[in-house]
């Protein structure tokens, strides 16, 4: 199946949309296809600024209809405890809201960005889509993200090269109680790093500690900026230090 033969099955559909390389594409896919669509972004202390922003970037470029929804993901129950199956009940909120506002616009079909790359093991949330009845045309037309970052490099997409970003949420341990004050010195910490050049990189948290993990290539960045790293990160942290199993 191509996603023009979805889109011509599905031609009214709303979508989940996070800003990412393949929620991105799928956008832009609708904007061609689709009869009539919708963007939904759900705006949480789990995202940064700049997945909005993003967000909003794309919906411009493409002329595409977005609504932002906010949501505190904290309060939905179980989530803050941050138990192992958290982003299942991230996710079901999440969807659940988009579903409740897709509804009362009109749409009786959700998309999502998953991709023929992304196994039911390596998302936890996966659960979450088939509940709740997410179909994903990525996934149905056998495209790999590989394929997805070229097809959106050749539709002049911005997002083609964008690494894989997580939500702020993952950067703390299971079992450890997620905070508002924890994720926003997560994003403030990762602001100051991609300010400073990295990319793909993340800044880990557990009880107060940072540890840093980043790309082998960026090392001799970090130990230019070593000082300085340590200083900045220290406002927010009692320790910093350099995750040695670093991301290939």
């Amino acid at each position: 199946m191509t996603l023009e033969a979805f889109f011509l099955a599905h031609p009214e559909t709303a979508i989940a949309f996070s800003g990412g390389v393949d929620s991105a594409y799928l956008l832009d896919a609708a904007a061609k296809y689709a009869k009539r669509y919708r963007a939904y972004y759900v705006q949480s202390p789990f995202q940064p600024r700049f997945e909005r922003e993003d967000a909003e970037r794309l919906a411009e470029l493409l002329s595409a209809e977005l609504t932002v929804l906010p949501m505190d993901v904290l309060a939905v129950r179980g989530v803050a405890e941050n138990p192992a199956d958290r982003c299942y009940l991230c996710k079901t909120a999440i969807l659940s809201a988009i579903w409740k506002q897709a509804r009362a616009d009109g749409f009786s079909v959700l998309l999502d960005g998953t991709n023929a790359s992304d196994e039911d093991g390596d998302r936890p949330g996966m659960r979450a889509l088939r509940e709740l009845g997410v179909l994903s045309p990525l996934r149905l037309c056998g495209l790999h993200k590989a394929e997805i970052r070229k097809r959106s490099r050749e539709a002049g997409l911005f997002t083609w090269d964008k690494p894989a970003y997580a939500c702020l949420a993952t950067r703390i341990p299971t079992g450890e109680v997620i905070t508002a004050g924890k994720l926003e010195a997560v994003e403030r910490a990762e602001s100051f790093l991609s300010a400073l050049g990295f990319t793909d990189f993340r800044v880990r948290t557990q009880n107060g500690h940072a540890r840093i993990q980043l790309r082998q290539a960026q090392l001799p960045l970090l130990l230019e900026h070593r000082a300085e790293i340590a200083a900045a990160l220290r406002q927010w942290y009692r320790t910093v230090s350099l995750d040695l199993e670093v991301r290939e």
